[in-house]
């Protein structure tokens, strides 16, 4: 049995008070951490591997259905406005399509060919990397698509929460996070989801990070799309460069972006 799959260590959940509910998932999800921390050196190895390809040109694809699909999307959505990236840089994909972010496709993940299909979409080529993430490892649309794209001769990872899957076997690079049975038997979106969105989380930052995203610890890259985040730029320009807040200000307004402000003042 998957270990995703079995029995869940807490029984009787429909006796219990809310505080003991909440104390029980609580005691569960910080093992996760503790999961991922075994993992580091496969996460290791797959950054390492897309930032070699990323700063030839390649992009970087999520592919998966329900839950994780909807992990990928979200991580992917969140780099441009972080980092300033252009939107194809890091891109989710999912089985039934954006649809399918709110509301189930039925059986969209069965169909081992359409996660190649969409792959293809896009005009993947060698520099590509394509993470297929699928708690169970075993779901077919994500296999299929870790599966051909690997043939086509992109680079390939996985995050998955079971050990030797066919997931894990079709990827180059698979991370294996095995948190352990769910709370509530078999609902990954709790300890294995908190499991895919902490390793996405590393991933991409520690990508952003090499190729030159961020300044010492602050996003100078990321979009100023509204007030709180200019006014964090604006911050970041005060203690760059030493500026009062009102030229910090005139600065931001005037570049549009916080590395730029930056760069043009200390080049006058």
């Amino acid at each position: 049995m998957l270990t995703t799959e079995m029995p869940s260590r807490f029984d009787g959940l429909e006796k219990m008070s809310v505080k003991e509910i909440l104390e029980g998932i609580n005691s569960e999800d910080q093992t996760v951490p503790l999961a991922v921390a075994k993992a580091m050196a496969q996460i290791e190895a797959l950054v390492t591997a897309i930032v070699k390809r990323m700063k030839k040109g390649g992009r970087l694809f999520y592919i998966g259905a329900g839950t994780s699909g909807r992990l990928g999307i979200l991580d992917a959505s969140e780099c441009p406005p972080t980092f300033g990236v252009p939107e194809d840089w890091v891109i989710g994909i999912m089985a039934g399509g954006d649809g399918a972010i709110r509301k189930a496709v039925e059986f969209a993940e069965d169909n081992r060919q359409k996660g190649l299909d969409d792959l293809q979409a896009y005009a993947i080529d060698k520099l590509d990397t394509v993470i297929g993430i699928a708690a169970s490892g075993t779901t077919p649309y994500v296999i299929g698509g870790v599966e051909g794209a690997r043939k086509l001769g992109l680079l390939t990872g996985c995050i998955t929460c079971n050990l030797n899957t066919p997931l894990g076997m079709a990827a180059q690079y698979p991370v294996e996070v095995v948190a352990g049975p769910e709370f509530v038997t078999g609902s990954t979106r709790m300890k294995a989801g908190t499991a895919q969105k902490l390793v996405l989380n590393m991933i991409s930052t520690a990508i952003m990070i090499q190729l030159g995203r961020v300044k010492g610890n602050k996003m100078v890259d990321m979009k100023l799309s509204n007030n709180k985040l200019i006014a964090r730029g604006v911050n970041i320009v005060m203690k760059e460069l030493n500026v009062d807040h009102k030229t910090a200000k005139q600065l931001i307004s005037k570049n549009k972006n916080v590395r730029k402000a930056i760069e043009n003042r200390k080049q006058r």
